[in-house]
């Protein structure tokens, strides 16, 4: 909706709203104009209902006005004397259009003085839930969000497993753009696994004054530019979702508005100098591991490495064995001499598994290997008097790589060679041609709604011909830390401004084998209530935490029992 269309829709409210309650403003005692005026008739109502004037501001904000809504129809139907089970259903399933019948056929008085407490338990039960779901969808969706690191992209600097608060507040809250949606859900309904929202009608983009802007190495979270599925990990194409319900991303900012970025042998360097990542952040590359007699699955785990893969050997196994071990497996298949070569993650096959099953496995000790290592783990491999090289794997400047920006040929780019790119500055204009319109094309047309179409060497936009083009937002880059192994701006470009989330500042949980269950969940204890920023190794907070929780229960208990012996 833009500006026109939402002014009309908010005037239709207000005539619905004076139309249907106006002859129960008179029998409150107030004039019937005053069911009118917008914002003023809501103040008035709050006094009808005898209700904190305050809770007119709720109605206005976004998703927290849809669960206020059903609280104000029955409130105002209870001044009027109508307490019935029935009627407060009515009023609720007709999305308040009860109130009309209440207002013209029905022949209430006002109760001035009525009490507002619950009748019956049950009632104070769903009141004080109502009011909680509506206090905690306010702190979600502007303050703070809860997240959890689903993909290793930002090893080993966020794990996967760790589950975080993300802040909205930093950067300024995004206010909802889709109106119609369930509270605290992203974009599906938990168990009915449905699309939780309506995408129209929609909010045109507002973001609440911040305390600071997306800077260089910050870590973000946004909402996946390229996002054209329902449901997350379920990858599916065609589907145009909201932005406000795309799915969140998480990766560090490394080219902000204005920047020149260009990748050199998969560093990052800004207007020509190679970007300096802060002191927590843990990049990895992928290298290749040789040894003479071996690179060993034992020396790769000690260091904590946990991106490579292993390989076993085994005769004939029969069905139940191999059914067992499946959801460990990567692949399989046959070796020239019929034995068979069974492939997994670094985790490998637990041994409890093979000794159950009387496996007779033999992992293969190759003379390399490929693994995810940060520096310092490639410099305790290079100390290894076991190990004879460690070197980084690079694709050669301009070999076109696997799906990457602007996925055209004529910028024959890799994940480790690619640039230079400008990133877009609001109201900073390029040149546009049939050269860099490739570069531009998405941000001209989806991301700013333009129509864009090209005759010969002309370049259209809204049908007229465009040499330039002049930006309307800011514009960022997006990496992950894991550098071989995210999907990222390098595969779809620039996160607009409208995109961005917020950031996380705590891991208040952190666990291994997330995706394998929660009764596999084994707590990592030095990253539990941890902050994200900062300089130095994050210091754990969890056993300040345990104290002061202790001190809380034994005072609450000393002050009961000092009370009921006074």
């Amino acid at each position: 909706m833009n500006a026109t269309q939402w002014l009309l829709f908010i005037l239709i409210i207000q005539i619905i709203h004076f139309l249907g309650t106006w002859k129960l403003y008179v029998k409150a005692g107030r004039k019937a104009w005053e069911a009118a005026v917008p914002v003023y008739n809501a103040i008035i109502l709050m006094k009808i209902i005898n209700r904190p004037t305050w809770w007119t501001i709720l109605l206005f904000i976004p998703i927290i006005n849809l669960l206020m809504f059903p609280i104000i129809w029955i409130e105002t139907i209870r001044s009027f004397g109508r307490h019935s089970l029935g009627e407060t259903w009515l009023v609720v399933f007709t999305l308040g259009f009860y109130i009309f019948y209440v207002n013209y056929a029905l022949d209430v008085k006002y109760i001035e003085n009525r009490s507002l407490h619950p009748r019956t338990a049950t009632g104070e039960w769903v009141s004080s839930i109502a009011f909680a779901v509506i206090a905690a969808t306010l702190v979600h969706t502007y303050f703070i969000q809860p997240y959890v690191i689903p993909t290793p992209s930002l090893e080993r600097t966020l794990r996967v497993g760790d589950l975080l608060f993300v802040s909205k507040f930093h950067y300024g809250a995004r206010t909802p753009m889709t109106t119609i949606a369930a509270p605290m859900v992203h974009d599906t309904l938990p168990i009915v696994r449905t699309k939780s929202y309506l995408k129209k009608p929609q909010l045109p983009y507002f973001r609440l004054p911040g305390f600071t802007k997306v800077d260089r190495n910050d870590i973000v979270v946004f909402s996946w530019p390229a996002d054209t599925v329902r449901q997350f990990f379920k990858k599916e194409a065609g589907v145009q979702k909201p932005i406000d319900k795309k799915s969140n991303y998480v990766k560090r900012c490394v080219g902000i508005p204005g920047d020149s970025l260009q990748i050199i042998d998969g560093h990052v360097y800004i207007d020509g100098k190679q970007l300096v990542l802060s002191d927590r952040a843990k990049p990895q590359y992928d290298y290749t591991v040789y040894a003479n007699k071996g690179v060993s699955s034992k020396i790769l785990q000690e260091l904590g490495v946990g991106d490579f893969q292993r390989k076993y050997i085994t005769g004939a196994i029969n069905q139940t064995q191999y059914e067992a071990i499946r959801k460990y497996l990567l692949g399989s298949d046959r070796t020239s001499d019929g034995k068979i070569a069974l492939y997994t993650k670094a985790k490998g096959i637990p041994i409890n598994v093979i000794r159950n099953q009387g496996l007779a496995l033999t992992e293969e000790t190759p003379r390399q290997r490929i693994a995810a290592l940060t520096d310092e783990m490639v410099a305790q491999l290079r100390k290894n008097d076991a190990i004879d090289s460690v070197v980084i794997e690079l694709d050669k400047k301009g070999v076109a790589g696997y799906n990457n920006f602007p996925q055209n040929p004529m910028y024959p780019w890799n994940y480790d060679q690619m640039g230079p790119i400008y990133i877009p500055e609001k109201g900073a204009t390029v040149p546009l041609n049939l050269k860099s319109l490739p570069l531009y094309k998405k941000i001209i047309t989806e991301y700013e709604g333009n129509t864009l179409s090209v005759n010969g060497n002309q370049v259209l936009i809204n049908g007229e011909v465009s040499d330039s083009y002049t930006f309307k937002q800011d514009y960022y880059w997006m990496m992950g830390d894991n550098r071989d192994h995210s999907e990222d701006s390098r595969a779809w470009g620039y996160v607009p401004e409208n995109h961005i989330v917020g950031t996380p500042i705590f891991i208040w949980l952190s666990v291994d084998n997330f995706n394998e269950g929660i009764l596999n969940w084994k707590p990592r204890w030095d990253r539990i209530f941890t902050t994200v920023n900062g300089e130095g190794e994050p210091v754990s907070y969890f056993k300040y935490f345990l104290i002061a929780l202790v001190a809380y229960f034994v005072g609450s208990w000393l002050w009961k029992r000092k009370k009921a012996n006074s």
